[in-house]
């Protein structure tokens, strides 16, 4: 039987850091609104990078770790909301500034959850033989979408990408992945295409911004995160105490502390690293994971969960040997 296991990870975040000092000055906020609601201190911010220059680093960055040829991948995926075109892809750009031809590349859209999608879709066609070894990104560039005079939503966002190989194993590896979405007919965090047009008008179309009922969207956070890592557990056998590490989404550092008392579980137990990214969505658990294996939270052998939500509304969550 075909296993699977991660070969590297990477990250890449753009060079300009916007501090909650800094947002004041467009802003009625402070610093210590800021992070005393959301745990944020600053975010990184792209000027002049877009979404294929993210994902490239960060998928050189993950390759290097993994110690292959960029030859030997046969698929990429990128989750992402911000892609630089409505087409083509990231991902297919992306394999043309690599250099790999004749492979399939895609990109989709689970908000802040689309990495574990990402990783749901390659374990399983892996798995399935049609391929062998699997580049995942992560990417956004969401101060695209943020609208910088809506205190509400604009302290929260920031940009990077995330990267992950994952290939074929003897042994099983990524032990199991749970993705779920229920339809989000209350519109609870959104953001619209531009509007439909007439032929006879054709008015120049306009992007909307991140609309967010802050309240109602922690209440489904709070709820679906510690309920998809016992739903991991149940399923695998295992006690939380067989779980060295948990990762999860970095989207409120007040979330992250709820789950964890939820699971009775020590924040110590938890990656935290909002404080410097903000909510970069479907980059933020690969960013995470890389970081918490470069920094020696997570090492070889070790087992760690992590676990997303996000619009849609979504959610998913793994269990993975490193």
């Amino acid at each position: 039987m075909i296993y699977t296991k991660i070969l590297g990870t990477g990250r890449y975040v753009p060079k300009t850091i916007v501090t909650n000092e800094d947002l004041k000055q467009y802003v009625d906020t402070s610093d210590e609104w800021i992070y005393s609601r959301t745990g944020i201190k600053e975010r990184h911010v792209s000027i002049d990078e877009s979404s294929l220059d993210l994902s490239y680093q960060a998928a050189i960055n993950a390759i290097d770790k993994a110690n292959i040829d960029k030859d030997e991948i046969d698929l990429i995926i990128v989750a992402t909301v911000t892609s630089d075109y409505a087409f083509p892809g990231v991902s297919n750009l992306l394999q043309a500034k690599l250099g790999i031809e004749n492979i399939m590349a895609f990109d989709i859209n689970a908000a802040c959850s689309g990495f574990i999608y990402a990783m749901q879709i390659a374990d399983k066609m892996i798995k399935s033989k049609s391929f062998k070894k699997a580049l995942i990104i992560g990417v956004e560039i969401l101060s695209r979408l943020t609208d910088w005079r809506d205190r509400n939503t604009c302290v929260l966002f920031g940009d990077g990408a995330g990267a992950m190989v994952i290939g074929e194993s003897e042994t099983n590896q990524i032990k199991d992945i749970i993705t779920g979405s229920q339809g989000d007919v209350d519109m609870l965090l959104y953001c619209k295409n531009p509007e439909l047009k007439s032929l006879k008008h054709n008015k120049i179309s306009v992007q909307d911004h991140i609309h967010m009922q802050g309240n109602e969207v922690f209440k489904f956070a709070s709820r679906i995160m510690p309920k998809t890592i016992n739903q991991l557990i149940e399923r695998n056998n295992i006690t939380m105490d067989d779980i060295q590490y948990i990762v999860a989404h970095q989207a409120n550092a007040r979330i992250i502390q709820k789950a964890a008392k939820e699971l009775n579980v020590s924040m110590d137990k938890m990656y935290v690293n909002i404080n410097h990214y903000g909510n970069t969505s479907a980059a933020s658990v690969p960013v995470a994971i890389d970081e918490a294996i470069e920094k020696g939270y997570i090492n070889r052998g070790d087992l760690f969960a992590t676990v997303a939500f996000g619009g849609g509304l979504t959610w998913g969550g793994a269990l993975i040997q490193y």
